[in-house]
């Protein structure tokens, strides 16, 4: 990330910051994610190399742009969802502005009624919208989560007493492994787990054990 993009992304975070200040309409607010959480994702995504990336909750794109830039050094891509014109409009201009447009895919709509219709599998999703939709985003893209994949989730702490729903479908999901991390408003951040690996590893695991106290070698049960 150079510093050009850099300065861009502080201008877009205090354009937020003052608009929010003076707005107190939803609509009207970019409600934008931290910079340290921004920082967190452009890391996740580069030391994950995620190539499909889906964004629920454009806003004015300043997420959207730290996701992009850090496509960029994976070959990959980022589709982002939003439903306001107005925010759509301006994310556009905020993504060209950034030279990343090229890069992310902008598809307009309710995100309950748009996510079904996606390709899966992504690498990594960002939930970053109306969090009382949060759950219904859950059961949506687990699935279309790869084995491997991150999952993340802003304003778990923010704002965790409208997300206890979603906190726990995610903490007893089998196959996710989460934790809540203190940056920005909070992040949910869960690994979607691969059984195939998990078994293997149990079983090398069981077999090492048993090897070391002269037992004999693990089976795994048949089917």
């Amino acid at each position: 990330m150079d510093d050009a993009l850099l300065e861009l992304l502080e201008k877009l975070a205090k354009f937020g910051e003052d608009n929010d200040t003076r707005e107190t309409e939803r609509p009207k607010r970019m409600l934008n994610i931290t910079r340290d959480t921004g920082r967190l994702l452009w890391i996740i995504v580069r030391a994950t190399v995620a190539t499909r990336i889906l964004e629920v909750g454009t806003s004015n794109a300043f997420s959207t742009i730290w996701l992009a830039d850090a496509a960029l050094s994976t070959r990959g891509r980022v589709t982002t969802l939003k439903l306001n014109p107005e925010k759509i409009a301006l994310a556009r201009a905020n993504l060209a502005a950034a030279g990343l447009d090229v890069v992310v895919e902008i598809i307009e709509g309710r995100a309950a009624e748009t996510l079904p219709t996606l390709p899966g599998p992504f690498d990594l999703v960002f939930l970053d919208a109306d969090r009382p939709s949060y759950p219904t985003y859950w059961e949506l893209v687990v699935p279309k989560l790869r084995p491997g994949g991150i999952l993340i989730a802003d304003n778990v702490i923010s704002h965790a007493h409208e997300l206890q729903d979603y906190l726990h479908r995610v903490k007893s999901h089998p196959q996710l492994f989460a934790v809540t991390v203190p940056i920005g408003n909070g992040e949910e951040i869960a690994l979607k787990l691969d059984d195939r690996l998990e078994t293997s590893a149990h079983n090398a695991l069981a077999n090492h054990a048993l090897q070391r106290t002269g037992g004999s070698r693990y089976s795994p049960p048949r089917p």
